[in-house]
Parts: C-alpha cells; sequence; structure tokens
C-alpha cells in the first residue's frame, strides 16, 4: 500500500491571445495581481495555429506566453481557470471575449493545461473544470503526445517549455519560493 504525500508545487504560465489593443497592460497587472511576479515573457507573435478564435475575436491575433515566479499547489488549477474566465469576461465586448487566458503548469514530468471541455485524454478536476495531459518529458526533452495541440508541438515552444522546466528545476531546490494563494486563507 502506498503512502498518500503531497506532490512538489508547480510553475503557473498563462498563453494570452488577442488583438493588438490598450488593454494588455490593465490584464497583466490583473494577472501579476492574482499570479505573483513574472518569471519569464515571450515575445507576442501572430497566431496562426488555427482559425478558431477568429470568429470571436476577429482576424489578426497575436499570442504570447507568461511564466510566473511563485511556485504553487497544482490542486489550484480550476480555481486559477475561473479567475482567468473572469479576466476573459471583463473585457468582452458584445458577448465576444477580445482576449484569451489559457493557464497551464509545468512539473518535472509533464505540462498541463486547464479546459472547460471534455475528452478521452481529460481529467476532470471539479468546477467544470479539466486538466489536459499536453506534453511529457521522456529521455531528457518535452514530447508530444497524440492529442497535443500542434503549437504546443512544434520545436520552438518545446525548446522555450524546456528551459522553464530547468529553471523550475532549479526553484525546487529552494521550496521557500512556494507561496500559498493568499485568496484561499
Amino acid at each position: 500500500m502506498g503512502t498518500p504525500g503531497s506532490p512538489k508545487p508547480v510553475r503557473f504560465f498563462v498563453s494570452i491571445i488577442y488583438q493588438e489593443n490598450g488593454l494588455m497592460p490593465e490584464m497583466e497587472k490583473k494577472l501579476i495581481s492574482f499570479f505573483g511576479k513574472i518569471l519569464s515573457r515571450t515575445v507576442p507573435v501572430p497566431f496562426l495555429h488555427t482559425g478558431y478564435y477568429e470568429k470571436e475575436m476577429g482576424p489578426s491575433l497575436l499570442r504570447y506566453f507568461l511564466l510566473f515566479k511563485p511556485l504553487r499547489a497544482r490542486e489550484e488549477l480550476p480555481f486559477i481557470k475561473l479567475k482567468t474566465n473572469e479576466f476573459e469576461a471583463s473585457t468582452s465586448a458584445e458577448g465576444k471575449r477580445t482576449i484569451n487566458i489559457d493557464p497551464g503548469y509545468i512539473t518535472l514530468e509533464q505540462v498541463i493545461l486547464a479546459t472547460t471541455k471534455g475528452y478521452t485524454h481529460r481529467v476532470y478536476l471539479g468546477a467544470g473544470i479539466f486538466a489536459d495531459l499536453t506534453l511529457t518529458f521522456t529521455n531528457g526533452t518535452f514530447k508530444a503526445l497524440p492529442w497535443t495541440y500542434p503549437d504546443y508541438g512544434s520545436p520552438e515552444m518545446i525548446s522555450l517549455l524546456n528551459q522553464w522546466r530547468n529553471e523550475y528545476k532549479k526553484d525546487l531546490r529552494g521550496e521557500s519560493l512556494y507561496e500559498e494563494w493568499p485568496h484561499l486563507k
């Protein structure tokens, strides 16, 4: 019989898809207030991987990622997804999102995304939120799975996530970086 234990804290990140507008500085302030200090950010690039968001958000979308410094409990993923949904709703215009914020986290073994849509490889966490096993770490690198979104399986994204994993691994050695969600106290 195994003895239950507490898993190591994780490093959260968000993917942000948006149309170029003046909303991003204000949204970043909200995200920092909620998540804590930004450890890393990517440069916004055109989001060309799918047309899924264009009907709602319009053409010429940009995307970038924010990686947050504080290590957090992985059990908070549903709470985080619900909060990022609130942030999206706060910028909606005429019932349509102007910003899409998708949270996820990195562990030593995997990359997990939060979603509201169930599927065969997604595990229900509660509160209407599922965990999407997006990448697994095998033989020294993250690897895509048959259902991995093509952009997450791209060599550039794998390289970025491997770098982020290395930073996360260093931070795990100093577990004092772990912070509890002040919202839950």
